[in-house]
């Protein structure tokens, strides 16, 4: 519920400032379409989001199996148990761990993502800043015919 509300208090603003940014380029024809957010910039991972959480839950089935793995050996064969427990129980924990971590890594490329997105579109910005610039000097824009 808080993650919905900081994704949409994040789209807002973003929207908000997609909105300003629209009222500072009405002077430059077509700067607008390369200056805009597009809705596909501001989706959030909920993929991602859902395997970081999965991956968590998994560790913590393991961990709790442990637990209960523990338990009913030494209830069963008391104290002979305990090095067969003690293999058993760093296997399990190795493995809750890489799960952990892979869930970790999951939000990390939820980051990585979010970095990804702003430099395009702070690259965007730039790139459409510098040819209004170079435009409205008088000089020749890549990609457009020359005057004649």
């Amino acid at each position: 519920m808080v993650e919905q509300a900081n994704t949409q208090t994040t789209h807002g603003a973003a929207r908000g400032a997609r909105d300003a940014d629209h009222g500072a380029n009405d002077r430059r024809p077509g700067a607008e379409a390369v200056t805009r957010v597009r809705e596909s910039d501001l989706e959030p991972y909920i993929g991602l989001r859902y395997l970081s959480k999965l991956f968590r839950l998994m560790a913590v089935i393991l961990i709790l199996l442990l637990i209960a793995e523990t338990v009913t050996g030494l209830m069963q064969q008391g104290q002979a148990a305990i090095p067969t427990l003690l293999a058993e129980a760093s296997r399990l924990i190795v493995f809750a761990g890489l799960l952990w971590g892979a869930g970790d890594l999951a939000i990390l490329l939820i980051d990585v993502g979010h970095d990804v997105r702003a430099s395009r579109i702070l690259l965007g910005r730039e790139l459409a800043h510098q040819v209004a610039e170079h435009h409205g000097a008088g000089e020749r824009v890549p990609g457009q015919p020359a005057d004649r």
